[in-house]
């Protein structure tokens, strides 16, 4: 599946990047329909390595889906293309940020949890980069937009990030205290966050 994300460039047109996602693996619930997981895999990693493993854990009534990110050179990486959500140069706070990369993985995200049961909770989770991209989400979710401006379109009752990073993180404090609804929707998430040794 591809994305199109536009941007306004500084002359006077617009370009258009596509993003080529690959291909997307899905673990049916063996009990009861009562949420639904997006499961992001790491920097170089698939959706299928994790479907196996999200398939033989204890949680009947999760249906999990695992995306696969688009193949793409890799700042951090010398510009060695690899399946990833977005262009990562450094890990740290003072990295750039690839907000079209970040708006496009958000969005093609959002975009599986859109067509959920209206009775099912949705969530999102990820491991390292994967995890960024949830945290990212979660971000969105409390700003009510992407990055880019545009709506966010899904109420997640649910973040998990395992190994990861907040992008985007320099000024977020800010935005989300200037907005009283920011502020509420960011308090009432629900986020598990956790780093390995």
């Amino acid at each position: 599946m591809s994305y199109s994300y536009q941007t306004v460039g500084s002359g006077s047109g617009t370009a258009r990047k596509t993003f080529d996602f690959g291909r997307t693996h899905v673990v049916r619930p063996k009990g009861k329909h009562q949420a639904t997981i997006v499961w992001l895999h790491g920097l170089g990693d698939n959706g299928s390595s994790w479907s196996q493993i999200l398939e033989s854990l204890p949680l009947p009534n999760i249906k999990w889906i695992c995306p696969t990110a688009p193949t793409r050179p890799v700042a951090i990486l010398g510009g060695f293309p690899c399946t990833a959500w977005f262009d990562a140069g450094e890990l740290s706070e003072d990295g750039p940020d690839d907000w079209e990369g970040l708006d496009a993985s958000a969005a093609h995200i959002a975009n599986f949890l859109s067509t959920e049961p209206s009775d099912v909770k949705v969530g999102i989770g990820g491991f390292s980069m994967g995890a960024a991209m949830a945290l990212y989400s979660a971000t969105a979710y409390a700003l009510g937009r992407y990055g880019n401006g545009n709506p966010y379109p899904i109420s997640l009752r649910a973040v998990v990030g395992l190994s990861g990073w907040l992008p985007g993180s320099r000024g977020l404090r800010n935005k989300i205290e200037v907005s009283s609804e920011a502020a509420r929707r960011a308090a009432s998430l629900p986020i598990l966050l956790s780093h390995g040794t």
